[in-house]
């Protein structure tokens, strides 16, 4: 029997998948919606489209915010019609008792500012009179758990060192961690990097960060060095613009970061190096890159000029 959470099988999750699959197929046809949901789902597809065009969120980002409006709404009004006026402080710290209340609290900083988010949307829209985002409060985590996860720095080259020789896709590979481990990139902003971002004369890498805001970083030497052996050795796509694409025909570009991920797990289980956390996710270059640097007594703003990390301080 399962024991833990993620172990257990969530049976009303499968049935929901079932029954899309069987409204895709034309087996069964999709309920009419009560009022209620019709405006709910209105409100939100207004929220996505202020996320998208006014905000500049990542897709991923949007997800998340409309997952936390969505599961805000059930909670303060259940099935029943919406009434935005009386919503006040209160309520805001009732859901997020709610929802820590209910399981281990691993996306408090993420439950935050995503709430802020929809907030921020419905006082802009006039939906609400009072700005509830700064009624938001920051969830206590002790000092230790704030910490980033990271790898020591013979660790990362003993990762690096394993990719570049994987005789399968190791030049591509090697290049899109070695952008995170040097110039401390996000796993987005390297799936996001075109061609023509590339300046070989200034030595200058234009990054598609967050917000829509773009941000130039030097190239490093070893960097250069990894993106041309790719261009020269494995990259054969001539029509797409996106740098870093699929081995496999018709070699388009990665719907998402997990390709990411995938690289770090086979890596990691290839030299033995044990990951930080027991999910192996991208930003543990990015993370060890910034702490590294700092225990060789290098200041914030230091790393922040060398190497990008003051994006993330300024938003």
């Amino acid at each position: 029997m399962p024991t833990t959470p993620k172990a257990q099988i969530k049976v009303a999750n499968l049935a929901g998948l079932f029954v899309e699959h069987l409204i895709e197929i034309g087996v069964a046809t999709r309920p009419s919606l009560t009022a209620a949901q019709a405006e709910r789902q209105e409100l939100l597809g207004d929220l996505e489209t202020y996320l998208e065009r006014q905000r500049g969120l990542s897709p991923r980002s949007v997800k998340h915010v409309l997952g936390f409006a969505a599961r805000f709404l059930a909670h303060r009004f259940g099935d029943q019609m919406l009434d935005l006026a009386i919503l006040n402080a209160r309520d805001v710290v009732a859901f997020m008792e709610h929802v820590i209340g209910r399981k281990t609290p691993y996306r408090d900083k993420t439950l935050s500012s995503h709430l802020r988010s929809f907030f921020q949307y419905l006082f802009a829209q006039g939906l609400i009179t009072t700005n509830l985002s700064l009624c938001v409060p920051r969830v206590h985590k002790p000092w230790g758990a704030r910490l980033p996860r990271y790898l020591s720095p013979d660790e990362v080259e003993a990762v690096l060192a394993s990719v570049a020789t994987n005789p399968r896709r190791g030049a591509r590979d090697y290049a899109m961690l070695l952008l995170m481990a040097r110039l401390g990139m996000r796993a987005p902003e390297v799936m996001a990097v075109q061609l023509d971002d590339i300046d070989w004369r200034a030595g200058e890498l234009l990054v598609r960060g967050k917000g829509k805001r773009h941000d130039r970083l030097p190239i490093p030497s070893d960097v250069g060095e990894a993106i041309s052996r790719y261009l020269r050795e494995e990259r054969t796509s001539t029509t797409i613009r996106t740098l870093f694409v699929s081995h496999r025909a018709p070699n388009r570009p990665f719907k998402d970061s997990q390709i990411i991920n995938s690289i770090l797990r086979e890596a990691f289980a290839a030299t033995g190096v044990k990951p930080p956390t027991p999910y192996v996710g991208s930003h543990v270059l990015r993370h060890s890159l910034a702490t590294n640097l700092v225990r060789s007594g290098a200041s914030l703003e230091e790393i922040g000029v060398c190497c990008g990390i003051d994006r993330v301080q300024q938003r």
